[in-house]
């Protein structure tokens, strides 16, 4: 087992001031297999400390200053993405080809788009008079999440260095591993000391120090809409601004005049891949209550076709769940919505025969699936379908607007009127028409308890940024 009991402050690896540790656990074992240090609100104080002192340099860069250092960090980035694959794997579960295709070629997508974007974006305009400055916020608190680990630390922090900002960052302490190697690439491609500040920690200790600290500008988080609450709450008390991307349970309408056998499995696929431990996964599949039928058995299909193992198998497609509590948790689900009635189409309860240990969970299908049962409403975070009839196009909508969440949906048809009529009444942040994939300047987000504000592209970068008017002739 091998220790990471330092954090990355002003530009250093550091000790810990306290002795708190925790293990990394391979969720393909279930066994540890590293320890990582646990920070405290002393080591949140002194990188904070450290990203005050260098926001007086990053405010003051030029554009081309900032496109240079994520240049930079790109190249270095690109160089090392095999290492930040395999953390990524090790750290929680991904399969190796996933790690290496979803899970960090896109954030190289995502540092190019961003830095395509500062070529020409208005951080200055004239209006009404005055001239409209464009401003860094100051010092952001980072807090990612650990199912898309590397993602989430790209979009945030590559938006708040493109700003002019700087960061501190709280990986989760679930996959905290990536987290240190991202902070070893900003180190190598000489992003200056104090911009990018990593303390590992748990949610209660170092989340809560960076969300209430009276000296961080903002906080961006990404999780569970129960803590996107608590960050939000322990904000509060210093008016900052919170960015959050939290919970789904995205809808995806299938209408009747598309080829059902393409249609469906593409959208278990897309469904199982990480699985299931996604955010805007199309978890809520609503078809035709005629189509039913056919639909659950091409869906039970494609979910039996899966290859579920370990992630270092070339032929694995679904590794583990990423840690025990959500693996009990998706276990407590299916048996749920067993007892709640739902009819079982594949896969159920446990771990698949030939994986007798390791944290692997069973793609799912279940059918005849009621709006009020729990896997009809709650984010499962796991390889778990719910087919759910509706009667005809207002049916559709209504249904997948009935839900606490609004992050994604999805809608397949051959009627470009109807997917664009059916996408203007879904109250959700992105909605994906006929299977198409998001770009990487693509902006990012949910409507209710799916969060507030974007990432990506323009839309992310301005997450960060302060308006300021200057009002007058400033010729």
């Amino acid at each position: 087992m091998k220790d990471y009991l330092d954090f990355y402050i002003d530009g250093e690896w550091t000790r810990s001031t306290g002795r708190a540790t925790m293990d990394v656990i391979d969720p393909s074992t279930e066994t540890a297999f590293a320890r990582v240090a646990l920070g405290n609100a002393q080591d949140v104080d002194r990188a904070v400390a450290a990203a005050r002192k260098a926001f007086t340099t990053s405010s003051a860069m030029t554009r081309c200053q900032r496109r240079e250092m994520l240049s930079a960090l790109l190249d270095r980035f690109t160089e090392r993405k095999d290492d930040i694959a395999n953390a990524i794997s090790a750290e929680m579960g991904a399969p190796l080809s996933l790690a290496r295709s979803s899970q960090t070629v896109p954030c190289i997508d995502m540092l190019r788009a961003t830095i395509g974007i500062l070529e020409d974006y208005p951080f200055e305009e004239r209006l009404d008079g005055s001239t409209i400055l464009k401003e860094p916020i100051g010092v952001v608190g980072v807090i990612t999440p650990w199912n898309w680990p590397m993602q989430q630390i790209v979009r945030k922090v590559g938006a708040a260095l493109a700003a002019g900002c700087t960061t501190v960052l709280k990986p989760s302490e679930i996959s905290p591993l990536s987290a240190l190697v991202f902070a070893e690439i900003a180190h190598e491609a000489g992003v200056p000391q104090g911009f990018l500040n990593v303390v590992n920690g748990d949610g209660p200790t170092v989340g809560q120090a960076i969300s209430s600290h009276r000296d961080v500008d903002m906080v961006t988080f990404t999780g569970s809409t129960r803590a996107g609450v608590l960050v939000a709450k322990a904000a509060a008390d210093t008016v900052k601004r919170v960015h959050q991307e939290l919970g789904g349970k995205s809808a995806n309408i299938i209408f009747d005049d598309v080829d059902l056998e393409e249609v469906v499995t593409r959208d278990v696929l897309m469904l199982m891949r990480n699985s299931g431990q996604t955010c805007n996964a199309p978890t809520r599949m609503l078809v035709n209550e005629s189509l039913q039928g056919e639909v659950a058995e091409i869906a039970g299909r494609a979910a039996q076709g899966i290859i579920v193992g370990a992630p270092g198998c070339a032929d694995t497609f679904m590794g583990p769940i990423s840690n025990r509590a959500q693996f009990e948790k998706v276990q407590r689900m299916i048996s749920g919505a067993i007892q709640e009635g739902a009819r079982l189409v594949a896969g159920g309860p446990g771990r698949p025969d030939h994986l007798p240990r390791g944290f692997y969970a069973k793609p799912t299908v279940f059918a005849d699936v009621k709006e009020g049962m729990t896997i009809a409403r709650e984010e499962i975070f796991g390889p778990v379908l719910a087919i759910i009839p509706f009667k005809d196009e207002d049916d559709a909508v209504r249904i997948a607007n009935d839900s606490d969440y609004g992050l994604a949906a999805y809608i397949s048809t051959a009627d470009p009127q109807r997917a664009r009529r059916v996408a203007q009444r879904l109250r959700a942040g992105n909605i994906h028409l006929n299977g198409a994939r998001a770009g990487p300047a693509t902006p990012f987000g949910g409507y209710k308890q799916s969060g507030n504000g974007r990432e990506k592209g323009r839309y992310g970068l301005e997450e960060f940024l302060e308006i300021k008017a200057l009002i007058g002739d400033v010729s």
